[in-house]
């Protein structure tokens, strides 16, 4: 789930295309961190905390979601780490807001 209000409230603050330089960033960002620890590398519950805030700052709250739930296991230990689930929701988000960014409407 995407808070819409969020991303249109980031639009407002950085513009049109500021918003798809903040989106294109992170998703750029959050690609690395999750490629580092899918290759086993990496602070897991800091990489997994990071990016929590990332998506709450853009309104990706379902991301946001698993990312806390993962970070919550991680910090207690020996829980396994479902890192699919967060990639297929980053997938999911990046198609919605990339037909978002598309909209001349927007």
């Amino acid at each position: 789930m995407i808070a819409w209000d969020r991303i249109a409230e980031l639009q407002e603050e950085v513009g049109e295309d500021g918003l798809a330089e903040v989106i294109d960033l992170f998703f750029e960002e959050i690609e690395e961190s999750l490629e580092s620890l899918g290759a086993g590398g990496g602070d897991l519950p800091g990489a997994l905390h990071f990016m929590k805030g990332s998506a709450l700052n853009i309104g990706l709250e379902e991301v946001a979601g698993l990312c806390r739930a993962a970070e919550g296991a991680a910090r207690q230990g020996g829980a396994e780490i479902d890192l699919r689930a967060i990639q297929t929701a980053m997938a999911a988000a990046r198609r919605e807001l990339a037909a978002l960014m598309h909209d001349p409407a927007v």
